[in-house]
């Protein structure tokens, strides 16, 4: 495979960072593929694990419907006039240098289909028009690139025309799924969700145990009885975190439950719904949905009065259209999608935590934050985060402008993309976050995604950025006087 280049991006740090990207070096990311679906996940969520003999009628069939479906996705296709103002927006493109991670050649490997199959041009003159036949290497090349696409949207921000690229990637992927294309890790996670309740497959069992454990391991340091609550009915509030926040962002864990103690307010999890990521954003829209419905089911089950998405990125995403997915929410206060910062930020603007905060047991930390993207560009969770950082820390330093907030940056393993065998393109993909936080010269990232989480602390070990990552939650937590 050829060698991403390793260069910073970052031009001259004394103008914030201006971002250049690096030297073109050819079809650099085109041998590194996802591992293809198993039978044991893609037989629980409705699709074949093989190529089905007559792909190539169905991949068309399925566009079709799409296309029928979708009306944006139809205007996708047509609106695009190549201007290239999206070419260097995109991570993947500037951290491998691959012009088929241009957001528009990416999106031109639909379009091309497009051209050939549903346009009287391409339908008479098949070879005029940019339009291409979906034969295996176009298959090939769906399948490599749209899994080199995290959905992230940065693209769209720059897009005069205002084309969602993530809508574009989601139809190739219905499509391919649909004939027996799709990825592993995806599909092992969404059937994980139906067999356990949440995506690591985490049984009821361990979930308790865990909770358990925290609750006695924070007592021995603190001295303070933390409940963690599991299945507790009619309870205040049903916290629905990424199942990682039990078992590997602890720490975000032992911040909800320190939260609620301090506040005094009964909260629990749900064993069958303690998982707040949806992959099915991921895949396709009739697994967001059933994906989703659970967290409303567990939430009647124990008759909670309020439903409160935890630190996750694509929960908030899939999250905020709940009403729409799953239903009215009528029967909870408040009744719509309620995001646990949204929470924070009005007790802190009610004055709940005055006179109880010590903003000096985070002086230690010279904190950024990094903005994931889907809370960032689709749940405009903007200014909440960043006024918890600013409640909690004296030491607070933001990210050059145009890689925060709309515009931030991937962390390189979004849209399904958390897998070890595409690791170089994760890594190169998360370059421009790297260098970003490089040049704050803080000692911790502070974000509110489990999979920014999970991709940061390696990405940064990687770039050689000496940060430590973590909530926002937590650095509340550790300067609440209780």
């Amino acid at each position: 495979m050829a060698k991403f280049d390793e260069t910073p991006i970052i031009k001259d740090p004394a103008k914030e960072g201006v971002l250049t990207p690096p030297p073109l070096r050819e079809n650099a990311a085109q041998n590194v593929h996802c591992w293809h679906s198993k039978e044991k996940d893609t037989s629980k969520i409705g699709y074949p694990s093989e190529l089905v003999p007559n792909w190539q009628e169905k991949a068309i069939e399925k566009f079709g419907e799409l296309l029928d479906s979708y009306k944006s996705l139809r205007v996708y296709m047509d609106t695009c006039v190549r201007c290239g103002a999206c070419a260097d927006k995109c991570q993947f493109y500037l951290g491998t240098g691959d012009p088929q991670n241009f957001p528009v050649a990416r999106a031109e490997l639909l379009r091309s289909v497009y051209r050939r199959y549903f346009t009287p041009g391409g339908k008479l003159f098949p070879g005029l028009d940019g339009a291409a036949d979906l034969d295996e290497a176009m298959l090939e090349r769906w399948y490599t690139y749209f899994y080199q696409c995290s959905q992230c949207r940065r693209c769209s921000v720059f897009c005069p025309y205002g084309i969602d690229t993530a809508e574009i990637t989601t139809a190739a992927r219905m499509i391919m799924a649909e004939i027996g294309y799709s990825t592993k890790y995806v599909t092992e996670v969404i059937a994980k969700v139906y067999e356990t309740g949440n995506n690591l497959g985490i049984p009821p069992a361990a979930w308790i145990d865990n909770c358990e454990f925290l609750e006695e391991d924070v007592e021995e340091e603190t001295g303070m009885p933390v409940r963690f609550p599991v299945n507790e009915v009619g309870a205040d509030i049903l916290l629905v975190p990424p199942s990682a926040d039990n078992f590997a962002n602890v720490e975000t864990m032992i911040a909800y439950g320190k939260l609620f103690h301090f506040l005094g307010i009964s909260w629990t999890t749900s064993t069958y719904c303690d998982e707040g990521g949806n992959f099915g954003l991921f895949l396709d829209y009739k697994n967001l949905k059933k994906v989703n419905n659970r967290i409303l089911e567990a939430a009647r089950m124990l008759n909670v009065k309020t439903i409160m998405w935890g630190e996750c990125g694509h929960a908030w995403r899939a999250g905020i259209f709940t009403p729409t997915l799953s239903g009215p929410m009528d029967d909870f206060d408040p009744p719509y999608p309620y995001h646990i910062a949204q929470y924070v930020v009005k007790l802190l603007r009610q004055g709940v935590f005055d006179g109880k905060i010590d903003k000096s047991a985070n002086d230690h930390r010279i904190v950024t934050y990094h903005d994931p993207c889907n809370p960032a560009r689709a749940g405009q969770l903007l200014d909440e985060p960043r006024e918890i950082i600013r409640a909690a820390c004296n030491n607070f330093i933001e990210m050059p402008p145009n890689t925060i907030r709309e515009k931030t940056f991937c962390c390189g393993a979004g849209g399904g993309m958390l897998a070890d065998e595409i690791m170089p393109v994760r890594m190169a993909g998360g370059k421009p976050r790297a260098m970003a936080v490089k040049h704050t010269q803080a000692n911790y990232l502070a974000t509110i995604c489990a999979i920014c989480k999970a991709q940061l602390p390696g990405l940064m070990q990687y770039w050689e950025v000496p940060v430590e990552v973590g909530g926002t939650l937590r650095l509340l937590t550790d300067a609440l006087i209780y």
